[in-house]
């Protein structure tokens, strides 16, 4: 944890590498992923640096593997294995040109088969087409013709032309010439607009027949299924012939010979079932053989795209380095943490040992004015909360890290306004379930699921503390519980209750005199007053809650201001904004307490009794306006002697915070600016390692704009943050009475029948209620719980000494790159 109070130091170091070891010295720095390279060719064309020809070799390696897994997976039936858990090692420069062979190898084999595959699935397709023409020929033409020439007489429509067809020889009876023919294939959704163009061409002289084909055939080249159907068209003349071929080829409808003897036709028949059933086997033995070949290669298909992926990033960052020619040397900087600096070295060693180099690599740490990256070390348990205050703002450098308190503070407040027992178990369950299963569930990369179960740890953490606020306020599912037995004890007799619907308890006769140990007493459920009285406790314990929280963000502040030896900060901001907060709204916060403390209704004293407590609200009021109100008779105006004194001191302070913070740094600043004004040699100010804002350059009309606005946010967000708090009492509240209301208006149907109906009832009743109870009281209200919960964090704590203007850390790492690219 201690590693997450701030980010890490970083250090900027130049690396000095030999050429032949260039290429191992990075891998080596990419899987031990602790370095953020600079670009220090950003001013040189992508394709003019020196790395570019390798890195065109990986993409087209990165082709040929996107070829093999689409020829795989169009292929169906051979499954391609997932993301191997342990990353392969990066291969030398010898083993990248195996691969490259390799690969082309395997392109080349797959490529053939295909083409193979290709030419006699095409072949297939033609044979059954013709088998199709020649049996639907035999068919519905000749058997028709011979049986009665008469069916056929009318063929045309222009009276001139032929009436009659002979029955044998398909010649005209007119002027003795024959009649001709034309037989093919044509899919289905081309065939209206076939017929009509053959009619126009021809004016009508032209005689179509057609029939459906019952099987379905396969495109080639798609792969698609596709409906055809068999035709064939009579005409009298070449110059239709020449005609119908035409519109044939327009409209992508395949020729076949079709012979005009019944034998012939039946011949031809036969001789194409024969080839199309030796095609069938030659098909049978290409597909094994394309299986075996691809079965072979997709259990090496994510190896090979993970060693490709590594290569390319290695030489995209060696593209980042400048090459000193006299030296003969690659030298880069880098960003790396100080605490890895021995790790970079021992890299760099590795490299240069992995390849025989007898020049060593060097690293040098170099000084800069550049604002460094900001790096918090995170594990599986803390980069859910650590992404929590990212989302809002990444870091300044070496600020404190206001994750490592969100650890306990988010979920706590979470759980004042989701304060149910039963449903933070709920919420237990499913966070429990998330960690516990986390290496199945991570496998789901769908991107909604991946941010809600990143934050698998809040979720159990939330529901851990939902169900501690849950006893608190004695809730399970707007039920109470009575396991500690109640403090009130009724001293009416049984008449009396049964004919008073409302009896009221007298505190100093029916309650005993130790305090309810643990939480709300359980009788508190059954009282009409309830809603009061808990408006009253979680309308005070949001204030007493957001002002420590807005307390400990402005000591947050403080451990800044030391951190970055800003210690004038100290007096100038911290201490009046401390004052200002501490006067008016922790004296707030200890007025509540000593009301609590002081006043009961045990005591011989009429003035300390409940009736003469006075209102902390009414109180705190007319303190701001120096207001003073009667007291009812036998009580006080005031608390204790010397409070309104005590509280004319404290507003005279608060008020005297206004203009320290208005005008103390300013007039500071101006001070300094004085006290160099003798300089005669100005030293150019060093760039804030902070993300802060610099007050060196800006003209002081500025400074003390800045410092005006800077104060009136302070004083004014003080007043609305603090009210801001009372969303922990406003939700909680309706978080309560929203179950309340559910459990009555749906659960309670099932509890009005003593008999064997209600446990039916019950049963029926129990799965709305559930379901209703999971998707609005959990989901709804949940979501809305967090959104609030974030928002406090966010604003009213984190705006006391949080400023969020760094720029993340990016190391080239093998891991992180590989995982952006199983996200995409």
């Amino acid at each position: 944890m201690g590693a997450m109070f701030r980010s890490e130091e970083m250090s900027m170091v130049q690396l000095l590498i030999q050429p032949e070891a260039a290429y191992q010295s990075v891998a080596e720095l990419g899987e031990l992923g602790v370095a953020q390279f600079r670009d220090l060719n950003a001013d040189i064309n992508m394709f003019q640096r020196k790395y570019t020809s390798e890195i065109r070799r990986c993409e087209e390696m990165e082709r040929k593997i996107g070829y093999i897994r689409r020829e795989i997976a169009k292929d169906g039936s051979v499954p391609i294995p997932d993301m191997p858990e342990e990353i392969p090692r990066t291969p030398n420069s010898r083993e990248i040109i195996d691969l490259e062979a390799q690969l082309e190898k395997t392109e080349n084999e797959i490529v053939e088969l295909s083409e193979n595959n290709h030419a006699l699935l095409q072949n297939f397709m033609e044979l059954t087409e013709l088998k199709n023409v020649l049996e639907k020929t035999q068919v519905r033409i000749t058997y028709p013709l011979m049986s009665n020439p008469r069916e056929s007489v009318v063929f045309f429509s222009d009276k001139s032309n032929v009436q009659n067809l002979e029955a044998t020889g398909g010649e005209a009876a007119n002027e003795g010439k024959p009649l001709g023919f034309v037989a093919g294939v044509i899919s289905r959704e081309r065939v209206i607009g076939f017929e009509r163009m053959l009619w126009r061409v021809s004016r009508g002289n032209i005689f179509l027949r057609q029939a459906t084909l019952e099987e379905t055939l396969v495109d080639p080249k798609t792969g698609d299924s596709v409906h055809k159907l068999v035709f064939v068209a009579f005409f009298q003349g070449e110059q239709l012939k020449s005609r119908v071929k035409k519109v044939c080829t327009g409209y992508h409808a395949s020729l076949y010979p079709c012979p005009n003897e019944s034998n012939e036709r039946e011949e031809m028949l036969r001789g194409v079932r024969t080839r199309i059933e030796d095609l069938k086997m030659v098909l049978g033995q290409t597909s094994d053989q394309r299986q075996r070949v691809l079965l072979n290669v997709a259990k090496e298909v994510p190896t090979w795209e993970i060693i490709v992926k590594k290569v390319k990033a290695i030489y995209h960052t060696l593209n980042m380095f400048n090459v000193d020619v006299s030296k003969k040397c690659l030298f880069g900087e880098a960003w790396v943490p100080t605490t890895s600096l021995q790790d970079v070295k021992t890299a760099l060693v590795n490299g240069s040992a992995a390849v025989g180099s007898a020049v060593p690599s060097f690293l040098n740490i170099i000084e800069t004015n550049e604002v460094p990256p900001t790096y918090n070390k995170t594990n599986k348990f803390t980069r859910g909360f650590q992404n929590l205050i990212e989302a809002y703002g990444i870091a300044s450098y070496r600020e404190a890290n206001p994750a490592l308190y969100t650890i306990i503070t988010f979920p706590f407040l979470f759980a004042i306004m989701f304060g149910d027992l039963g449903h933070g178990f709920i919420l237990l369950i499913l966070g429990l379930w998330m960690v516990l299963w986390e290496k199945t569930l991570d496998k789901n990369k769908e991107e909604i699921w991946q941010l809600f179960f990143g934050g698998r740890y809040i979720i159990l953490l939330m529901g851990c503390f939902s169900i501690y606020t849950g006893f608190v306020y004695n809730d399970v599912f707007s039920k109470t519980m009575n396991i500690f037995g109640s403090g009130w004890s009724i001293n009416y007799n049984t008449s009396t209750i049964m004919e008073n619907k409302e009896l009221q308890l007298n505190p100093s006769e029916d309650y005993s005199e130790t305090v309810y140990w643990y939480g709300l007493d359980p009788l508190w459920m059954l009282a009409t007053n309830k809603i009061i009285f808990l408006n009253s406790f979680k309308m005070k314990l949001s204030i007493i809650f957001g002002v420590v929280h807005m307390i400990f963000g402005v000591c947050m502040s403080l451990v800044n201001h030391n951190h970055f030896r800003r210690r004038e900060n100290i007096l100038l901001e911290f201490i009046p904004q401390m004052l200002f907060l501490v006067l008016l709204f922790a004296y707030m916060c200890f007025m509540m307490f000593f009301k609590w403390i002081n006043y009961t209704a045990v005591t011989e004293e009429d003035h300390l009794k409940p009736g003469c407590a006075p209102s902390v609200l009414i109180m705190f009021i007319n303190m701001m306006l120096f207001k003073s109100q009667e007291p009812l008779e036998t009580c006080k105006e005031f608390m204790f002697e010397g409070q309104d004194t005590l509280q004319v001191i404290f507003i005279v302070l608060g008020l005297i915070c206004i203009p320290w913070l208005l005008l103390a740094k300013p007039f500071f600043i101006m001070y300094k600016r004085k006290g160099k004004a003798g300089d005669h040699v100005a030293e150019p100010a060093p760039q804030s390692s902070h993300g802060g804002h610099g007050h060196d350059d800006e003209p002081m009309s500025e400074i003390f704009i800045y410092q005006a606005i800077h104060t009136i946010e302070y004083i004014l967000s003080t007043i609305s943050h603090t009210a801001s708090y009372l969303r922990l009492w406003a939700l909680s509240l309706a978080h309560a009475q929203l179950s309340e209301v559910l459990y009555t208006m749906v659960f309670h149907i099932g509890l009005q029948n003593d008999s064997y109906v209600g446990a039916i009832m019950i049963w029926l009743v129990f799965w709305p209620w559930s379901v209703l109870t999971i998707g609005i009281l959990v989901g709804m209200e949940g979501l809305s719980a967090f959104l609030h919960t974030l928002r406090l964090h966010w604003v009213e704590f984190m705006s006391k000494f949080y400023e969020g203007l760094g720029h993340g850390f990016k190391p080239f790492s093998f891991k992180a790159i590989l995982e952006e690219e199983e996200e995409a």
